[in-house]
C-alpha cells in the first residue's frame, strides 16, 4: 500500500483550481488516486485506536479546568511531536472550575412512599444541597412543555422537588437530542423561578441501564444555579413515574456537594501539517479533549481526538505535503460550554486570520461508521462535496444536505462565516453512554474507527489540496449600493 500511495504522490502536486460548481468526474485522477491509496491504507491502519486507548487509559476522565485534563493536554502534545507534526503548541486560556464534589456517586433516595435508593448525579453547573442535604415531595411533570406550561398555584412548586420525565428516542442522526435536552440545560430556571427547592430529570439518552447521564447546564444572562439539579438513571426514573401513576405522594432525599472552585486555566493544542503553496490557508479539522468526569470519555471525544490526528497522520505519511495548511485542534473545556471554541474564535479574531480559515469540520459523535457526508458551503461550492460523496461512496458514506454547523466546537468559527462540512457517524447507540460512566474505551470496534479514519483522510485531503473558495458569495441583489455584484 505504500507503494500505491508513493506512485499517486509522484503523479501530482495539487488539485487545480475549481472555480465553478463540479461533477463527480471533474474531480482529477491524480487526486482521486491519491485519495483512494489514503482511505486503503486509513483501513489498515490501527493508529486512531492505539491513540484512543492511550488517552482513555493513561489519562482517564478529563474534567475541564481539572488537574486530569492539564495531563491530557501534555499527552497531546507529546503525541503530536512524535507523530513528526509541525507548529505543536498550547494556546491557554482561563475558565470557570466546577466539580460535583467528593464522589462521582450522588446521595439520592426515595424515603416515601417505598425507601430505595436512586443512582443519580448532578448537572454541570449545580448547586450543591445544604450541608445536611435536604428531603422534599416530588411535583411529576411528563415533560418539559408541561413545566413551561403549569399555571398552578404562585406556591405550588414552592419547597418541592420538580421532576421531569421527558423520554429520548433513538436516532442515526442523534436528532432527538436537541428536542430531550431542553429540560437539562433551561430546566433548573424553570423550577427555581417557581420557588423548587430542586431539580430532578430522566437522564437525556437512551439506554436503559442504571447509568445517570451528566451534562451542562445553561446559564441565562450569566445568572448560575441555586438549586440542586440532578439526572436520574433511566430505570430510576421509571420508579418514580410508576409510583406517580399509582397516585402516591413520592418524598426524595438529596445530599450533594456540587459547586464552582474558581478561575483555572484550561487550553486548546495545536498541531499543523503545513501547506506547500497556500500555507496562510487554513482547513481546521478538530475533536475535544475534555469529557466528564463520570467515564474515560471513550466516545466522547477521545475518539474524536484519534480519528482526527491519525487522519492526518495518514496525509503527512504518503509524502506529499497538500496546498493548505492542515490545523489539528484538540479543544478543551468543549463540555462545559464551548469555552476552549470561543478562546480559539477570539484569538483567531485578535490575530486577524479568520478569513484564513477556509472551512472546518469536527469529529465528536463516537466511533460508529460514517454514513453521510453534509456541508455548509456556497451554493457554487456544493458541486465539490457531491464530487467527494462521489468518491466516499466505496465506504458506504451518502451525500447530506449543505446545512452543516461542523460540529459543536466548529460553531463560534461558523458564527463568524467559516464554512463547514462534516462527516456523519451512526449515531443510533451514541446516547446509551454518551456522559455516563458507560463511555469506555471497550465500546470502541476496530474496524469501524478504521472506516472513519479512511473518510477523514480523504475527506480532509480533498480539502487541503484544493484552491475551492467554500464561502457563500453575494445574491446579485445582495450587492452594496453602487457596487457591482460580484
Amino acid at each position: 500500500m505504500r507503494l500505491a500511495l508513493a506512485a499517486a504522490a509522484a503523479a501530482f502536486l495539487s488539485i487545480p483550481v475549481q472555480t465553478g460548481p463540479v461533477r463527480a468526474a471533474e474531480l482529477p485522477e491524480e487526486a482521486r488516486v491519491h485519495a483512494r491509496a489514503l482511505a486503503e491504507t486509513g483501513l489498515e491502519s490501527d493508529l486512531a485506536y492505539r491513540l484512543t486507548e492511550s488517552l482513555t487509559t493513561e489519562i482517564g476522565p478529563r474534567l475541564a479546568g481539572t488537574p486530569q485534563e492539564a495531563r491530557a493536554r501534555d499527552w497531546a502534545v507529546e503525541m503530536f511531536n512524535e507523530l513528526g507534526f509541525e507548529n505543536v503548541r498550547v494556546e491557554n486560556f482561563p475558565m470557570d472550575l466546577w466539580t460535583r464534589g467528593y464522589s462521582i456517586f450522588e446521595e439520592v433516595a426515595i424515603t416515601h412512599p417505598f425507601p430505595q435508593e436512586l443512582y443519580a448525579t448532578s448537572l454541570g453547573g449545580a448547586a450543591a444541597t445544604p450541608e445536611d442535604g435536604l428531603e422534599a415531595e416530588i411535583v411529576f411533570f411528563d415533560s418539559f412543555d408541561d413545566l413551561l406550561e403549569f399555571d398552578g398555584a404562585d406556591d405550588a412548586l414552592e419547597g418541592k422537588l420538580v421532576f421531569v420525565n421527558d423520554r429520548m428516542t433513538a436516532a442515526r442522526t442523534g436528532e432527538g437530542y436537541g428536542w430531550a435536552n431542553r429540560k437539562r440545560t433551561l430546566g433548573w430556571v424553570e423550577a427555581e423561578n417557581r420557588g423548587a427547592a430542586g431539580l430532578l430529570i430522566r437522564s437525556v439518552g437512551t439506554s436503559s441501564h442504571r447509568f445517570a447521564h451528566t451534562g451542562m447546564m445553561s446559564f441565562p444572562a450569566q445568572r448560575l444555579p441555586g438549586i440542586p439539579a440532578l439526572a436520574v438513571s433511566a430505570p430510576d426514573a421509571d420508579q418514580i413515574e410508576r409510583i406517580h401513576a399509582m397516585g402516591e405522594t413520592i418524598r426524595v432525599a438529596l445530599r450533594t456537594h456540587a459547586g464552582w472552585r474558581g478561575e483555572v486555566t484550561s487550553g486548546n493544542v495545536i498541531a499543523e501539517i503545513v501547506g506547500a503553496e497556500a500555507p496562510e490557508e487554513i482547513v481546521i479539522i478538530g475533536a475535544h479533549l475534555d469529557s466528564w468526569d463520570n467515564g474515560t470519555g471513550a466516545l466522547d471525544d477521545g475518539a474524536g481526538v484519534g480519528i482526527v490526528t491519525a487522519a492526518a497522520r495518514l496525509i503527512m505519511e504518503a509524502g506529499v505535503r497538500p496546498r493548505r495548511t492542515i490545523r489539528v485542534v484538540l479543544f478543551g473545556a468543549e463540555e462545559v460550554g464551548l469555552v476552549g471554541a470561543r478562546a480559539y474564535a477570539r484569538a483567531r479574531m485578535a490575530d486577524g486570520t479568520v478569513d484564513q480559515h477556509v472551512i472546518g469540520s469536527e469529529s465528536d459523535f463516537g466511533a460508529r461508521n460514517v454514513w453521510r457526508l453534509s456541508s455548509g458551503v456556497g451554493e457554487h461550492a456544493v458541486g465539490f462535496f457531491d464530487a467527494m460523496q462521489g468518491e466516499l461512496a466505496f465506504l458506504g458514506i451518502e451525500r447530506g444536505g449543505n446545512s452543516s454547523g461542523g460540529g459543536p466546537d466548529m460553531i463560534p468559527l461558523a458564527a463568524m462565516g467559516v464554512p463547514m462540512a462534516r462527516l456523519d457517524q451512526d449515531g443510533t447507540d451514541y446516547f446509551e453512554f454518551h456522559h455516563t460512566p458507560n463511555d469506555t474505551f471497550d465500546k470502541i470496534v476496530p474496524e469501524e474507527m478504521a472506516q472513519n479514519v479512511a473518510a477523514w483522510a480523504m475527506f480532509t485531503w480533498f480539502l487541503a489540496d484544493s484552491d475551492m473558495d467554500f464561502r457563500a458569495r453575494p445574491e446579485a441583489g445582495d450587492a452594496e449600493e453602487g457596487e457591482p455584484a460580484q
